[in-house]
């Protein structure tokens, strides 16, 4: 959402349960021509099509304000597209999780300028790049001023809550490396999933900084060759060893403890920069459903630890946090969605709620199968309609 592009080496999700499905718009493709030709977007959409070998973009350049990539897969292997700042690195939007044949729409809000667009078939690797521009219109989105003071309030209510996380971040983390570091790994354990609550509800925000998301969540099966292991999950897995595993030496949890705590200090420093405005919000928010849906409702984020529900709950909060804070401008221009967002949140949060323990959840591990169907399928009735915020709120 406001975020940095990914590395090869960051996140590798498999995606077992596509919001991209259930988020499908129907859509045709018109006139795609190839993105290195210097075509211009006019009224409407701007059409992509992703394929395994390719990312046609039915235009080179735009005029500043809003703009709709209306982004289509048409190849086998589910596909992200981004729309990246110059330097390649920063993610002005994203959507994530388009399955084969479906097509989900990215709204912007851009200033003139140049960026990137890249599309990431297989959600792996840098994504197939070309340049694109967006010129002056020397015109603002229109938006009525007592609609845009309810945006701006909420904006502002968000990067409190943002700020309010990473600040509870850094102080668990700093408690959690100190019982790693001593070797107590009884306490370490028990601080794990909490402490990760605050990095997953704000993850959107922590991704915006490329280089510390890899170092402070790569899992083991997202590494690329060559690349050292930090992080939470490089913990994990020493706290909640496999089968044959061989225990790191203390000086080996001192050094992760040590740049867990560094980058962690960094993470919130940045933070105070990020710019926040209502397409982020909104974006963010379908991003964390997203995330929800290919790491934690499969099990995946948590392999040795299955402490993938309290994520579960972490990404929920923050989605719903987003959402509410663009709530009352929602209202203004779409109340119907807005009502029907709330219900589905309540109906996600009732069912989370079944597979509440103490001050947590359940193990991933402890679900049936039906019961994590069940979830699956309330996050996926959340996603569509969370799909739409963005362009409610923007549009």
């Amino acid at each position: 959402m406001f975020g940095t592009f990914l590395p090869a080496s960051a996140k590798y999700r498999k995606t077992l349960a596509v919001i991209g499905a259930a988020a499908a718009v129907p859509l045709v493709l018109t006139g795609c021509t190839d993105n290195t030709k210097p075509a211009s977007a006019t009224d409407g959409p701007i059409q992509v099509s992703s394929t395994a070998n390719e990312c046609k973009v039915s235009a080179a350049t735009a005029p500043s304000g809003n703009l709709t990539f209306s982004v289509k897969n048409e190849g086998t292997e589910v596909t992200e597209f981004y729309l990246l700042a110059e330097d390649g690195l920063r993610i002005i939007g994203e959507v994530e999780n388009i399955g084969p044949g479906i097509s989900r729409n990215l709204v912007v809000t851009a200033p003139a300028g140049k960026y990137n667009t890249a599309c990431k078939p297989g959600m792996q690797g840098d994504g197939i790049r070309a340049s694109f521009e967006v010129t002056e219109s020397g015109n603002k989105p229109s938006v009525d001023a007592d609609l845009q003071k309810l945006v701006d309030t909420g904006t502002q209510q968000y990067a409190a809550y943002v700020k309010d996380q990473t600040e509870q971040l850094v102080t668990g983390t700093k408690a959690f490396a100190d019982a790693f570091a001593a070797g107590d790994a009884a306490k370490a354990r028990d601080l794990y999933a909490a402490t990760r609550m605050h990095w997953e509800r704000i993850e959107p925000v922590a991704e915006s900084f490329g280089d510390l998301d890899p170092k402070l969540d790569a899992r083991e099966a997202d590494l690329e060759p060559g690349q050292e292991w930090t992080g939470w999950h490089r913990a994990e897995k020493d706290l909640f060893p496999p089968a044959g595993y061989t225990a790191m030496t203390p000086a080996e949890r001192t050094a992760i403890s040590t740049q867990l705590v560094a980058d962690t200090e960094d993470l919130a420093k940045r933070t105070r920069t990020v710019e926040l405005t209502a397409d982020k919000l909104g974006n963010g928010a379908k991003e964390l459903l997203d995330e929800v849906a290919t790491g934690k409702v499969t099990g995946e984020e948590e392999i040795w630890s299955h402490t993938d529900l309290w994520d579960f709950q972490a990404n929920v909060d923050g989605a719903r946090i987003a959402f509410e804070s663009l709530k009352p401008a929602l209202e203004q221009k779409d109340a119907e969605l807005a009502t029907s967002l709330a219900g589905k949140f309540d109906a996600l949060q009732a069912e989370l709620k079944k597979h509440a323990k103490g001050d947590g959840f359940a193990y991933y591990n402890e679900l049936t199968p039906e019961q994590v169907q069940q979830l699956a399928a309330l996050v996926d009735s959340l996603g569509e309609p969370l799909s739409k915020l963005t362009s409610a709120v923007v549009l």
